[in-house]
């Protein structure tokens, strides 16, 4: 529960010194971006500077990814071990992996130089937001500062379906946790800014690859074999809209297509049609229905075109649930630090984040993290090549959590 100090007595500032060395690590980060469970020398670099503060963090069973935990005994604090911190950590998250898009950003001294890959959505700035939480909690702890264990958590492969949060959990970082809180970038929030909300703040996201197959033919005579190209597009057009008649649509279930492949000649019916899509919801009991309710409707609308169907539905996440207490800590942590015109509220999106896997286990919540430079109307978005959050932020988002961590008990 909130409690402590307030306002400027509030300790925690994260000093000149620390921000320039956070803006570089972010920077090294953004230079050399790695996919998800590949991401070895940024956990590398993250073991290296975390052993140099005097802690002992440990890499999670994957390989890539790592915890260190500040205020808790060595031999309480193993991953499985479930006494780890009494039960009593605050869990503080970032994620480390990059994604496949090119880094179209010119002029900047750290690009990625990593051809095809770029920290497109801001987890370089997750990372060094923790990093330096965790640096300046691990002083406090050293001057009897700090009340409460902490856990940092840098989890690896949040932008693979459906996530890396559930092997990081089965490895163990919630051993221990009583809650957990993060932060993500957002393009629309000014720097100095956080956005919040309690409840669903992002949506679930689920993968959906559809194979339809026929007999083909040629396109003279369509009436005697199946129009697979016809039936793809029905399928691409009526699924959605049959799912929108039978799910309440405050529900928001979506399905969006973003690839379909058929034939490959003007005049032949083709035997085989490919489509790729996500689905989208912003209820969690319609998320738990939508496997069942998506492959009905795509066979029924399939069948009346006498294609055959294979579909492949992958779980990814479900929405991120915020929960009010947590919420209510992140707003006093906020407002302590830079008071209460620097929070906002903010609205549910239909991007997925895996956090959520972790809401499904322990209370937490996600603030948005102002990164618009003021002044600025149009900052673009996020999965972008040219995507540049202001730097400024880092020492936002990394006061914040410490501000946090220091008002629990």
């Amino acid at each position: 529960m909130p409690g402590g100090p307030q306002g400027a007595a509030l300790p925690g500032r994260v000093s000149a010194e620390l921000r320039r060395e956070l803006v570089a690590f972010r920077r090294d980060l953004h230079a050399h971006p790695e996919l998800g469970n590949e991401e070895f020398r940024t956990t590398e670099a993250l073991r290296a500077r975390l052993a140099a503060a005097g802690l002992r963090p440990r890499v999670l069973s994957m390989g890539t990814g790592l915890i260190c935990d500040i205020g808790v005994e060595p031999a309480a604090g193993a991953p499985g071990d479930t006494a780890a911190g009494g039960g009593r950590l605050l869990a503080l998250r970032a994620d480390i992996d990059a994604l496949p898009v090119p880094d179209t950003k010119t002029g900047r001294p750290y690009r990625s130089t990593v051809p095809g890959l770029a920290h497109a959505c801001g987890h370089d700035v997750h990372t060094s937001v923790v990093l330096g939480a965790g640096l300046v909690l691990a002083a406090l702890h050293r001057e009897g500062g700090l009340r409460r264990p902490v856990r940092l958590v840098f989890q690896p492969a949040e932008e693979v379906l459906p996530g890396g949060a559930p092997d990081a959990i089965e490895s163990g970082v919630l051993d221990g946790v009583a809650a957990i809180l993060g932060v993500h970038c957002d393009p629309k929030v000014d720097t100095g800014r956080i956005g919040l909300a309690a409840g669903a703040i992002t949506s679930a996201c689920d993968r959906l690859d559809l194979v339809l197959e026929g007999p083909g033919g040629h396109t003279a005579r369509p009436h005697l074999t199946t129009d697979l190209v016809t039936a793809a597009a029905r399928v691409a057009t009526d699924v959605p809209a049959l799912l929108a008649r039978r799910v309440d649509t405050r529900a928001g279930l979506a399905v969006t297509w973003g690839r379909i492949e058929a034939g490959h000649a003007c005049n032949v019916i083709p035997r085989r049609a490919e489509l790729s899509g996500t689905v989208r919801c912003l209820d969690l009991a319609a998320w738990r229905q939508a496997p069942d309710l998506v492959t009905a409707a795509v066979d029924e609308v399939a069948r009346l075109h006498g294609a055959k169907t294979a579909v492949s539905y992958v779980r990814g996440v479900p929405p991120v649930v915020n929960d009010a207490p947590m919420v209510r800590l992140l707003h006093d942590a906020m407002t302590a630090r830079h008071g209460a015109d620097a929070v906002e509220d903010t609205a549910q999106s239909l991007g997925g984040e895996d956090f959520s896997w972790y809401l499904e286990r322990v209370p937490g919540a996600m603030a948005r993290l102002g990164v618009r430079r003021p002044g600025v109307t149009d900052a673009g978005d996020l999965h972008q090549g040219d995507f540049d959050p202001d730097e400024n932020a880092i020492v936002v988002g990394a006061e914040l959590l410490t501000a946090a961590a220091l008002l629990t008990t």
